[in-house]
């Protein structure tokens, strides 16, 4: 019997798709897997490249996968779906994935630990918590439009707004006034637990080497030095700065034919929570450079006199992309650089 050398597993909740190939693509096996003898199946295999898609649970399974002595590959989705023939079903999507790890160019996403995935789910119980506040604060602010009252965007106005509420004179009925204070006590609740979480991240920032080290780095504050630390793989996975500046979403979208390169808009198809972050530290550096007079020669400085405001804002969170590469491979902090004399 020919030896398997890679198997595509395809993950779902209940039923696995399991894809078989030796080491010239030719098939193997194909087989239906329970989740409870997923485990006792890859046991009795010898060792081979088990690929899965990087989706929900992945880690998990690639960790145990791991354990067994196999070496586990994980696929971004993107990349599976050209090698899905024709119809799409759980054995097409386990073949593409089994030929998609045999290609020789093919990306792989690096396998995260139980820790970086705890360490993560701060921050995504931080970003869930915020858009169910701004949801809420919208709530309000519709309702209390249908009487008249307005006030500006955004949580810090909604007290201005809640005061028009209030006034002797508003026409606001009951009915409408107990379902806003419903509306408030849930605003104001989350808006505990998100000052809680704040000030954990905080002082994890400070504890740690890392964050430490990245928060030396204009307009990164302890939220970012933290997902950065705690989302971003192992630095030495990227070549150079630009590969993680790329792997954020931060460069351009090429559409380059015949020998003419053609850039975009940025490409937006990497780590969104980071890419945020760090494009929300470049907005408050650029609104804060353009309170006060930026230093004359400095790269800042130049892009402000000759680009649009929103073009610097991306353009300088690539920049301190290249930055958080940059500091974490050598291990060092950030020293602003000297400004040429004029």
């Amino acid at each position: 019997m020919t030896e398997v050398s890679t198997i595509g597993l395809d993950l779902a909740k209940m039923v696995f798709q399991a894809h078989g190939a030796d080491a010239s693509g030719g098939v193997v096996f194909r087989k239906t897997l329970r989740r409870a003898k997923v485990l006792d199946f890859f046991r009795e295999q010898p060792s081979c490249v088990v690929a899965m898609e990087a989706c929900g649970g992945a880690h998990y399974w690639a960790r145990e996968i791991s354990r067994l002595g196999h070496e586990v590959r994980l696929i971004p989705p993107a990349y599976v779906k050209p090698f899905v023939k024709r119809q799409k079903n759980d054995a097409s999507d386990a073949e593409a994935i089994c030929e998609a790890a045999q290609r020789p160019t093919m990306r792989f996403v690096a396998v995260k630990s139980e820790a970086a995935q705890a360490s993560a789910a701060i921050f995504r119980t931080r970003d869930l918590l915020v858009r169910q506040r701004t949801q809420l604060v919208n709530a309000i602010r519709g309702q209390l439009t249908e009487y008249g009252l307005v006030a500006a965007k955004g949580p810090a106005n909604l007290p201005k707004l809640l005061e028009l509420a209030d006034e002797a004179g508003s026409a606001l009925p009951q009915a409408a006034r107990a379902m806003l204070d419903v509306l408030t006590d849930m605003v104001a609740t989350l808006t505990i637990r998100v000052t809680d979480l704040d000030r954990e991240i905080t002082r994890r920032a400070k504890d740690e080497d890392v964050p430490a080290r990245l928060m030396t780095i204009p307009g990164i504050g302890p939220i970012t030095a933290t997902a950065i630390a705690a989302l971003a793989p192992p630095i030495e996975t990227f070549r150079k700065g630009r590969d993680f500046a790329a792997w954020l979403g931060l460069t351009p979208v090429q559409r380059s034919t015949g020998g003419k390169q053609k850039l975009g808009a940025t490409s937006k198809m990497g780590e969104r929570t980071m890419r945020r972050l760090l494009i929300i530290g470049a907005a408050a550096l650029v609104r804060q450079t353009s309170r006060r007079e930026p230093p004359a020669g400095s790269w800042l400085a130049r892009m402000l006199a000759r680009k649009p405001r929103m073009l610097v804002i991306t353009a300088l969170a690539n920049k301190m992309a290249r930055m958080v590469w940059a500091l974490l491979t050598r291990n060092e902090v950030y020293r602003a650089p000297a400004v040429a004399a004029a």
